[in-house]
């Protein structure tokens, strides 16, 4: 009887190992499959940051391209919007920049910097028909330039952006049509 007992928990425990030796054989990856199954993660998790950062550019650029650039890439037909269509201007996308500086209560300064800097500087190379850089840094000439504009319309010319410049600036854009 002690024979048969130690016999079936033989058979018991080599079937479990059996079992186990075959799901590792079965789970087993080489090396290089390994690695290259590490790569394929890394490189999609950095696809999809990238796809992220594209996106973000891209809303970044479109702030910056006039309104004849964009035209083609809104295809919605007027119809289908129930509300009455509002104004198009041919710089609606720095229209819709420099608003939404006055909705954020921004003042642009010597020595500010970013994107926003950089929407300022697009306006006065239109308002001033050049081809400045657009460099995002609101240095010297950037100030000559404020200067210049606000006393042109009659603003305090402090050299500072705020909204009552960047309200002028889009009633500006708006008469260009």
């Amino acid at each position: 009887m002690e024979k048969l007992k130690f016999t079936l928990f033989s058979i018991v425990v080599l079937a479990l190992v059996g079992l186990l030796g075959y799901w590792a054989i079965t789970t087993l990856q080489s090396g290089s499959e390994h690695v290259n199954t590490e790569k394929l993660k890394s490189l999609e998790k950095e696809n999809a940051e990238l796809e992220k950062e594209t996106a973000d550019l891209k809303n970044q650029l479109s702030a910056f391209q006039p309104i004849a650039e964009t035209s083609e890439q809104n295809t919605e037909p007027a119809e289908q919007n129930p509300v009455a269509p509002a104004t198009v201007y041919k710089y609606q996308d720095l229209i819709n920049a420099l608003q939404q500086l006055i909705d954020d209560n921004v003042t642009m300064k010597l020595k500010s910097r970013g994107t926003r800097v950089g929407t300022i500087q697009q306006f006065l190379n239109i308002y001033n028909n050049t081809t400045n850089k657009i460099d995002n840094d609101f240095g010297d000439s950037t100030k000559k330039a404020i200067i210049a504009f606000q006393k042109a319309e009659g603003l305090t010319a402090s050299g500072e952006a705020g909204q009552a410049t960047f309200s002028k600036m889009i009633d500006w854009l708006k008469k260009q049509g």
